[in-house]
């Protein structure tokens, strides 16, 4: 019997380290596959299980239309086009498409020769990114998913936006996070921790982030502010990442005397975070517009309590109150309030964060490579 043939669209790889162990998985049960992007990020690590799916073609540019700082911003994906012959050569059964790109609509023009399934993967919604306010875009994604066969989200908010605003029929779609995190990957260099933070002032807040107006770091940092104010002392930020307002973040933390209870780490390998993970009492999600936010069920895995942001995708990972608290970043009151209990409460962390931990535990490599595969058969043994 002929075995089945996938391909993968996806024009980049944000973090490498979060496709590879799920294909690592996938290709046990589909081994005839390729992963096809135009651009890998820094961490992607060929030697690690799963590369070897994965082939770059072509070059990738975002196209900036509108410059958002507190948000993702606008603009179009530009990938070559020339990208569809390798796809076509590979004689694939089955294509899986990333979102609404360039090489989505060369997918689905070319489905008719290629004779494939199509499979579209979106990763979840968020204001910047569904563009529920440009009627061209909306027309074309709705006319897009016509040509799909069957549709991967990874958030009920993503499959929300594609039923309701796009007109996906609720019976081609289903929903279950695919951007998971991998313990083992992020411990691989445990030992490159310095004994400096782990002897730290505790309780340990943990925030993992690019250093951009978007992730809202400088709200935390106003908590931050507002809990010496009321003479609170006894605790540790770590700021583990880099970015253009690193300078401006780190000055105004200088200039609030907050010197002594920030750690900033700069840029760190992958599979360097999971000591930090460990380490911590807390993760801090501030961000004002995430998609998804891969920290957060990474903070979970590591039994981690958590105070996220809600406009975080992730968000719907947690239960407010028993994982942690759902906070608005842009609400520093509130925040402090919450860093507060779990300076007073020590324990109020371990509590948390077993419910953290429990809540994701289904959610790994192994189960994401499931429901893909699982979505795979389902067009395979739909009606032609």
């Amino acid at each position: 019997m002929k075995e089945t043939r996938i391909a993968w669209l996806v024009p980049a790889i944000m973090r490498g380290a979060y496709w590879q162990p799920v294909l690592r998985e996938f290709i046990k049960t589909f081994p005839q596959t390729v992963f096809y992007t135009s651009q890998v990020w820094p961490d992607f690590n060929p030697e690690l299980p799963g590369a070897s799916v994965i082939q770059v073609i072509g070059k990738y540019r975002f196209a900036k239309t509108q410059k958002i700082d507190t948000g993702y911003s606008r603009g179009f994906i530009l990938t070559s086009p020339t990208a569809i012959f390798p796809v076509l050569r590979y004689k694939p059964d089955v294509v899986f498409v990333s979102s609404f790109s360039l090489w989505t609509l060369l997918a689905i023009l070319f489905k008719p020769i290629g004779g494939w399934k199509l499979i579209l993967v979106y990763d979840g919604g968020s204001p910047n990114v569904d563009f529920r306010d440009d009627n061209f875009r909306i027309n074309s994604r709705r006319w897009m998913v016509k040509s799909v066969d069957a549709f991967a989200t990874n958030s009920e908010a993503g499959k929300e936006y594609l039923i309701d605003l796009i007109g996906v029929p609720p019976e081609k779609i289903e929903a279950r996070p695919y951007i998971v995190p991998d313990t083992e990957v992020l411990l691989q260099r445990q030992a490159q921790m310095e004994a400096a933070e782990l002897n730290a002032k505790r309780p340990i807040f943990l925030c993992v982030g690019l250093l951009i107006p978007r992730k809202g770091v400088k709200y935390l940092l106003e908590a931050c502010t507002r809990l010496k104010q009321q003479g609170i002392e006894g605790y540790t930020v770590i700021f583990v990442g880099d970015g253009d307002e690193r300078e401006a973040l780190q000055a105004y933390a200088k200039e609030q005397g907050l010197d002594k209870q920030l750690m900033w780490t700069g840029w760190l390998e992958y599979s360097r975070l999971g000591a930090y993970f460990q380490a911590a009492d807390v993760f801090v999600f501030p961000t004002l517009e995430d998609i998804w936010g891969m920290v957060i069920p990474e903070a979970m895995a590591f039994g981690k309590a958590m105070l996220c942001s809600k406009w975080a995708g992730a968000v719907e990972m947690m239960v407010d109150g028993e994982t942690g608290y759902v906070i608005d970043p842009y609400d520093t009151e509130v925040l402090a309030e919450k860093m507060k209990l779990f300076i007073e409460n020590p324990e109020l962390a371990t509590t948390m964060g077993q419910k953290s931990q429990e809540r994701v535990a289904d959610y790994n490599p192994v189960t994401a490579a499931k429901f893909l595969s699982d979505r795979v058969q389902s067009v395979l043994s739909s009606e032609p």
